[in-house]
């Protein structure tokens, strides 16, 4: 019994030791915590993309959520209520593909971040413009289902529709190719030069954005069409795969 309290008596001795000095416990903090420590780098400081994938999510569910208040109940005499669901299919239609885009738009914005370790501030300013066309969408959605039910200028609602398409994929656009030609700012699983290929896919859907508001001005269902293929066309991965072994030799130098 002496022996075994002798035995544990260092151990105690140590704990209390590391409690006491500042130095050890200063030490141990710094460990502790080193992952969590603000990133630098030269000509400003950076931090990591938690703060942006929150407010950025927090962007998204509220643009998808006003899309649904735009969906009235009508109010007809008896027996009316099928033709008036018929008549109002401009708005379930909009509301689908603005909703299949914005989260379309939001797994991509998810899969952008995966591969970026830090944004710095010219980054955070791309993706607040970014942020803005995407809260942008319920106003041209609830334009251009209104003017589809009554029958005039709804090719200008198409165009103005595609309009703030346009400007998102050019925003999202903007991230991921400064995030590339900032290479510093990716990952060490991502490949730099396949990340520089993607960035053709990336913009080949503005062109065809710029042509559904060219065939807005024969067809406003036409363009919406043309507006619901594209949001398809963005539900493929077109980014370099991000490869976990260089990311796990960094957390093994780490620590």
């Amino acid at each position: 019994m002496n022996k075994r309290r002798i035995a544990e008596k260092p151990s105690r001795l140590a704990d209390v030791t590391l409690v006491a000095s500042p130095v050890a416990y200063s030490r141990c903090r710094t460990l502790c915590v080193r992952k969590e420590e603000p990133l630098t780098k030269k000509g400003g400081a950076v931090m990591s993309t938690s703060r942006t994938e929150a407010f950025s999510d927090g962007v998204f569910a509220i643009a998808a959520t006003l899309l649904v208040l735009e969906l009235k109940v009508p109010e007809v005499e008896p027996g009316g209520l099928a033709d008036a669901l018929l008549h109002n299919w401009p708005s379930y239609v909009t509301y689908v593909v603005s909703f299949l885009v914005i989260g379309i738009i939001w797994v991509n914005h998810h899969a952008v971040l995966e591969r970026i370790r830090k944004v710095d501030r010219p980054l955070l300013f791309l993706n607040l413009v970014f942020l803005m066309a995407v809260a942008l969408i319920p106003f041209p959605t609830a334009l251009l289902a209104d003017y589809l039910q009554t029958g005039h200028d709804e090719r200008l609602a198409a165009a103005v529709y595609g309009g703030s398409m346009t400007l998102m994929g050019l925003t999202f656009g903007s991230i991921w190719a400064y995030a590339v030609f900032n290479s510093d700012l990716l990952r060490e699983g991502v490949d730099r030069v396949r990340a520089r290929r993607s960035l053709w896919i990336f913009a080949a859907g503005n062109p065809l954005y710029v042509l559904a508001i060219g065939a807005s001005l024969l067809s406003a269902t036409l363009a919406l069409a043309i507006y619901a293929l594209l949001a398809l066309f963005y539900m493929f991965d077109v980014l370099p795969p991000l490869e976990q072994q260089g990311e796990l030799k960094e957390g093994v130098r780490e620590t």
